[in-house]
């Protein structure tokens, strides 16, 4: 595990630098193996784009990255919308293999919402909703999408449109907004007391990017609290592509909850039917044996998601193992860093657990 730890404390390190700050935390069994933090959680005022590089803070604001600290997760929120869906389905208020139209009628005709767990619906990767006012006028680009998709369904195409569909399924199924199902469902029982979407308080956030066209999306300034994703932030913060906030801690716990088949402590959010099939191959919600994140922890049927700001989660339940990194790759800009160093960390933890017993460690805490 000692290499895994360096290697993640290197990222900030490097020129250029993966990213501003990250935290790591991996498990085995019900005990962390590895907890570490590097870099910096606010570091820089703005983006100078004439010089492509950021403008620091002075030295004394900048705040170091802490085990504890606060990610935007970006798309890893996917998964909490998954779990919500698959909640209602084992409740008998969602049948995955309806059409999507039963619930939402201007969806096309064939596509189901399991196709939008599995991102088989044929919408497109995404939309401008960012550029539109009022919930309405966001959502019409999406309506016209859904009437006729621009790609087959059936075929796989990674889309934002998929969870937000099903965000809008799930608020019409059960009369409830979609934090409140996953604060209900998920965050509550577990005892995740650090997830919620935002917007937060700055204090103990990770800051994410200087948000400024051309290279944004939106006119927003340094973010940091508020959703960094320009749809999920035009749709108020609460979206079922991106949105919430966590910390690796919290994230270990739904880690250990899914590995242990559902339950955690006293808590059971989901049955071990259920998480089989979130798990399993395609995955519903979930990505399965994605080596360009998953490293060797992939072909195994390893599953996880990762999200645009630096975030990804793995659980590799044939060795009872987990693994989140969170980083800040979008601090003070969005760059192209590609996912090496999650792959790299991934596969320091597949090659430390073939090496090894079982890890020792603290316990992963109690909800």
């Amino acid at each position: 595990m000692e290499r895994l730890v360096r290697g993640v404390r290197e990222l900030p390190e490097g020129r250029p630098a993966w990213c501003a700050g990250a935290v790591v935390l991996a498990g085995r069994g019900p005990v962390v193996a590895a907890e570490a933090a590097a870099g910096w959680a606010l570091r820089y005022r703005c983006y100078d784009p004439e010089r492509d590089r950021g403008i620091e803070l002075p030295r004394e604001r900048w705040e170091p990255m802490r085990v504890g600290t606060v990610f935007d997760l970006a798309s890893v929120s996917k998964i909490f919308t998954a779990i919500a869906a698959i909640q209602q389905a084992e409740r008998r208020g969602l049948d995955l293999d309806e059409e999507v139209r039963a619930h939402l009628p201007r969806f096309a005709p064939g596509i189901t919402v399991r196709q939008l767990l599995t991102h088989t619906s044929g919408l497109l990767p995404e939309l401008p909703f960012h550029d539109r006012r009022g919930r309405a006028g966001q959502l019409a680009p999406l309506w016209e999408e859904a009437a006729a998709p621009s790609g087959p369904h059936g075929t796989y195409r990674y889309s934002d449109l998929n969870l937000i569909a099903l965000q809008l399924v799930l608020e019409q199924v059960t009369g409830r907004r979609l934090d409140t199902l996953v604060q209900e469902g998920i965050t509550g029982p577990l005892g995740m007391s650090s997830t919620s979407y935002g917007p937060l308080a700055p204090l103990g956030v990770a800051a994410t990017e200087d948000q400024r066209r051309p290279w944004a999306k939106a006119e927003r300034g340094m973010v940091r609290g508020e959703v960094h994703d320009e749809n999920a932030w035009a749709l108020g913060g609460v979206a079922g592509h991106a949105g919430l906030f966590s910390t690796a801690q919290d994230l270990a716990v739904l880690c250990r909850a899914l590995l242990n088949g559902g339950a955690y402590g006293t808590a059971r959010i989901l049955g071990p039917d259920a998480v089989r099939a979130l798990l399993d191959p395609p995955g519903l919600g979930f990505a399965v044996d994605q080596r360009y994140f998953m490293g060797e922890l992939a072909g195994r049927g390893a599953a996880g998601h990762c999200g645009f700001t630096g975030t990804s989660l793995v659980l590799d339940r044939a060795t009872d193992t987990f693994l989140i990194l969170l980083a800040t790759t979008v601090h003070p800009v969005r760059r192209n860093g590609g996912s090496g160093p999650r792959a790299a960390a991934a596969t320091r933890l597949a090659r430390a657990v073939a090496c090894s017993g079982r890890a020792g460690g603290a316990p992963v805490r109690d909800p």
